[in-house]
């Protein structure tokens, strides 16, 4: 069996800058990754073909795709694409353009002004697609204190069960990290299986493993098979035929190059040509189709039983990096099938039963080294001090809160401070700070973000610490107004210090 898993984030962008680094990022995903991957899965679903893939959603996305600031600010900046096309020299750029932006503009008008929750809702109802949840805010887990890693992963799933009334049995961990002990958290929870990269599973991905002791199932990325699409010396998206990402039109920012050659300047490239680019998809269509064949049949030999192969990729690749991309993924999900190949999600790998035996899963990654340098290394070791500093104090804090409460009557009661307390630690030890920081990607950008989180959270906090409780509550209040997301975060749900939990009357006001 085949399982495409597609992984979607971004880091919480609004109210927090807009260019170079900001909402324009969530935009220009939005507008070429989000909406015609899930116009695809609806051709995909009209036509009668159901557990297409397996898709990942994070909090923090998810939050982005049904904020009414977002929503707002995506229809003016689709506006503004029709207009930049009006404004194209070039008469054949700007006509695909405006034909481009003004689906975009229909499409999110009719299917996407109420939220990206419910645009996905019915792809899930239909069982067009397997939903993967996460922990908010996407932290680096194996980093994070346990008591604020299992609040962050309960609190995750309880946020896509309210978005999409269903809790994801199945999750992509943030960076695909893992240590031991974890497993226990996600049973806990009711996580059944989760991504890991295929070197956490010593390259043996042919089928699901359960974890140490635990019912638990690791799928790993298969590789070869991943690269073949993503690789930066041989991938598909660098072909010289399909649009270049990076050069732009300068007068509009628009893109009219194709890639043309790997070490060709950008005044020389040629431009962008749809016939031959479409050519091209088929051809790579029908490339990956006989390397899942060909890998599944190599790998059923060796395992001597039917095999599994999952290829993963981060849900940007298809339309904002990879122009292409939504083109060759709705054209391969029905040439898979067409060609005699199983396609099904990771529930379906797990309930039928492509399980191997249990693996003692080390310490992992997907990233760099496949170990933990990205987010510990000397780079980001500034980060790493910081993430603690605020973590303790941010725990040290609603514990103090709720000691209070504790030597007084009745029930806990909902703490607004306590919950931004939260929510901004979340936010500053969110994976993606350090991520860029050791990237090299608008590093300045990512230890402002992590610094102006943590600021936030020692503001409230020591105001809440020296008794001025009015004035904690109002800064928490001013904070919410740029950091609002997950208004379901609720502080009572944090487990105490010790053995025990603390969850209070969680139903309460």
């Amino acid at each position: 069996m085949f399982t495409l898993v597609l992984h979607s984030h971004l880091p919480w962008l609004a109210n927090h800058g807009r260019w170079p680094v900001g909402e324009e990022w969530l935009y220009q995903s939005w507008a070429d990754s989000y909406l015609p991957l899930v116009a695809t899965l609806e051709r995909l679903a009209d036509d009668g073909y159901t557990d297409v893939l397996s898709l990942g959603v994070t909090p923090v996305l998810a939050a982005q795709l049904d904020d009414p600031h977002c929503l707002s600010g995506m229809h003016h900046w689709l506006g503004n694409w029709q207009l930049r096309a009006h404004e194209a020299a070039d008469r054949s750029l700007s006509v695909r353009e405006h034909r481009r932006s003004a689906a975009a503009i229909e499409r999110f008008e009719s299917r996407w002004r109420h939220g990206g929750s419910a645009a996905l809702r019915a792809l899930l109802d239909a069982g067009t697609v397997e939903l993967l949840g996460g922990p908010l805010a996407h932290p680096f887990a194996p980093l994070l204190d346990p008591r604020l890693r299992e609040f962050s992963l309960r609190e995750g799933l309880l946020d896509a069960q309210a978005r999409w009334g269903t809790a994801p049995s199945g999750i992509w961990a943030p960076e695909c990290a893992f240590t031991p002990g974890m497993e226990t958290e996600y049973a806990s929870a009711g996580v059944s299986h989760f991504m890991v990269d295929g070197p956490a599973l010593r390259g043996d991905t042919s089928l699901g493993r359960p974890v140490w002791n635990s019912d638990v199932l690791a799928f790993g990325r298969d590789l070869p098979v991943s690269y073949r699409v993503w690789s930066p010396k041989s991938g598909y998206p660098g072909h010289g035929a399909y649009r270049d990402f990076h050069t732009y039109d300068h007068d509009t920012g628009l893109k009219p190059s194709r890639v043309t050659g790997r070490t060709v300047a950008s005044n020389d490239k040629a431009p962008y040509d749809p016939a031959r680019a479409s050519a091209t998809v088929d051809r790579h269509v029908a490339d990956f189709v006989d390397v899942v064949r060909r890998r599944l049949v190599s790998e059923s030999e060796r395992i001597g039983r039917d095999a599994l192969v999952v290829a993963a990729f981060d849900t940007e690749l298809f339309g904002h990096w990879w122009h292409e991309g939504p083109q060759w993924l709705d054209k391969l999900m029905r040439a898979l099938p067409a060609a005699g190949i199983t396609v099904g999600t990771l529930n379906d790998a797990r309930t039928r039963g492509y399980v191997g035996t249990p693996i003692e899963l080390a310490d992992s990654s997907w990233g760099s080294g496949k170990d933990w340098r990205v987010w510990a290394g000397e780079d980001v070791a500034d980060l790493v001090a910081l993430n603690s500093e605020v973590t303790r104090t941010a725990l040290d804090a609603v514990e103090r809160a709720r000691r209070g409460h504790r030597r007084s009557d009745g029930p806990e009661l909902r703490n607004r401070v306590n919950d931004q307390i939260l929510r901004e630690t979340l936010m500053a030890v969110a994976s993606d700070w350090a991520f860029m920081v050791s990237k090299d990607s608008a590093a300045g950008y990512a230890r402002e973000r992590a610094h102006v989180h943590a600021h936030a959270l020692r503001e409230i906090a020591g105001a809440a610490a020296h008794g001025a409780g009015a004035r904690a509550s109002e800064l928490a209040t001013q904070w919410n107004r740029a950091d609002g997301l997950f208004p379901a975060l609720d502080a009572r749900r944090l487990r105490g210090p010790g053995n025990g939990s603390e969850r209070g009357n969680a139903g309460g006001p």
